[in-house]
């Protein structure tokens, strides 16, 4: 499953109409140095969420932030651990290990842990992305001590049963011939990664894994990667919902207080990986298939992100620049491609929450009739007039105005606050880029958008194009 990203529930609480075809992963990322202090918080600035965090004696952050909209908790568990730490020629074992979590611990057999929590009417489920693995529960709040009992009780020693590890091995087999080669879309993104960063460079390789891969870890690997990286010092707990501070400053030191510290492995927002390419590895992939009913296109640029060695001044100002490319009607591709008649459909995706180097991507589906050098031309010559004349101060403001839209109804879904906090917090990002980026995206000015946009459209950039068979 995807992590959703700060920027991704914020904008999906928006409603923004940008309609992607393949859209770009939200947490591809790359090696990063230490976490960079956020800017200055404006003093008139209303906090997002009102969170708090403290850290217990074994390490584990813990964080807190009370919403009384309904008698629920929601109960996270952030690992600063993804897809980018599995070893080479062992793609997929943070993925694997994901599943694996759920065989049991001395204390939970194989499979009660979920049976549990259904029981008790709650919910819960898991995700794996490039720079994190989270475990999440939504309860009612009485039950909250129920399931982070239950969690605690894995970090502690998940069990990884041996006679377990094969059939494990083959949901996550389906798992992979469902998303990926059963679909044409599937193959055409895996292969579009691979093309862009190198198959074999930890971006360029599937979250899920390579199917050799795949077939070859063993539960030797699982022990290994739990033990490094599934320590209280690289976890973050989050608790949201029906619950005040001091409630969940008792039930954390009972619950995950006793659990052995271990040191971290890095520290959250710095990672022992390979540095990423400055420009695509390759300029173009075409693909054909038969299965295909309507053509896709992509095309992308590396882009800077705030967890890069040098924290980039132009991650917020990258942010409005996609929204105003691809942000639904008014936005520069909608005008360009859309109304022109030329495509269905047009997008664009900044991947700035990545650690390290991120991307951005621009995604079109176009109309039957259009051909490919015809959309090519229209795409270069709608990032050719942006770089050459800039953009209008009512573009800016329209893109700051719909990007911020929705942090109030952010706060209103149960799992949207968890998910942000955690997934930021554990890449190194401090609370303030959470609490405050509402304040940082309405500082952009027009003269950083354009000088964002000469840093990364004028660079080199790949193409793609998924096409039925026969079109031109």
């Amino acid at each position: 499953m995807c992590a959703l990203s700060r920027r991704a529930a914020i904008t999906a609480a928006a409603a923004l109409p940008a309609l992607a075809v393949l859209p770009p992963a939200r947490s591809q990322t790359q090696p990063a140095s230490p976490p960079p202090a956020a800017p200055a918080a404006l003093p008139a600035e209303k906090p997002l969420f009102g969170a708090s965090l403290w850290t217990l004696p074994n390490g584990l952050t813990v964080v807190h932030a009370e919403n009384r909209r309904a008698p629920v908790v929601a109960h996270y568990v952030f690992y600063s651990v993804g897809a980018g730490e599995d070893p080479a020629g062992k793609s997929g074992l943070a993925h694997f290990l994901e599943h694996m979590m759920f065989k049991g611990s001395p204390n939970v057999p194989s499979g009660a842990f979920s049976r549990r929590v259904a029981r008790e009417g709650g919910q819960d489920n898991a995700f794996t992305s490039r720079d994190v693995t989270a475990y999440h529960q939504h309860v009612e709040a009485t039950r909250l001590a129920l399931v982070a009992g239950m969690e605690a009780d894995r970090m502690a020693s998940a069990l990884f049963p041996a006679d377990e590890i094969e059939a494990e091995r083959q949901v996550v087999q389906e798992e992979r011939r469902q998303r990926v080669e059963s679909t044409a879309r599937g193959r055409f993104r895996e292969d579009w990664d691979a093309a862009f960063w190198g198959r074999q460079h930890w971006r360029g390789r599937p979250l899920i894994g390579w199917p050799e891969d795949i077939a070859s870890l063993s539960r030797d690997d699982m022990l290994e990667f739990f033990r490094t990286y599934y320590t209280p010092a690289n976890a973050t707990l989050v608790v949201t919902g029906a619950i005040g501070r001091e409630a969940l400053e008792k039930l954390a030191v009972a619950d995950y207080g006793g659990i052995q510290g271990r040191p971290a492995p890095y520290d959250k927002g710095r990672r022992n990986r390979a540095p990423a390419p400055d420009a695509p590895r390759e300029e173009r992939l075409m693909r054909r298939d038969p299965t295909v009913q309507e053509a896709a296109f992509l095309r992308g640029w590396v882009a800077p992100t705030l967890t890069g060695a040098t924290p980039s001044e132009q991650a917020y100002p990258l942010e409005v620049l996609s929204h105003l490319l691809g942000g639904g009607q008014g936005s520069r591709l909608h005008e360009a491609l859309v109304q022109s008649g030329l495509a269905v459909s047009a997008g664009c995706g900044y991947d700035g929450d990545a650690i390290g180097t991120g991307n951005l991507e621009l995604f079109v589906t176009p109309r039957r009739e259009t051909t490919t050098a015809k959309l090519e031309e229209a795409v270069g010559a709608c990032i050719g007039t942006l770089l050459e004349k800039g953009v209008t101060e009512a573009e800016v403001a329209r893109s700051i105005r719909q990007l911020t839209a929705g942090t109030l109804l952010a706060l209103d879904s149960l799992g949207t606050a968890p998910r942000i906090l955690g997934g930021t917090l554990a890449t190194g990002l401090p609370l303030e880029a959470i609490e405050y980026w509402p304040a940082r995206i309405r500082a952009v000015t027009r003269a950083q958008v354009e000088a964002a946009a000469r840093a990364v459209l004028a660079r080199p950039s790949m193409s793609g194009w998924l096409l039925p068979e026969g079109a031109a």
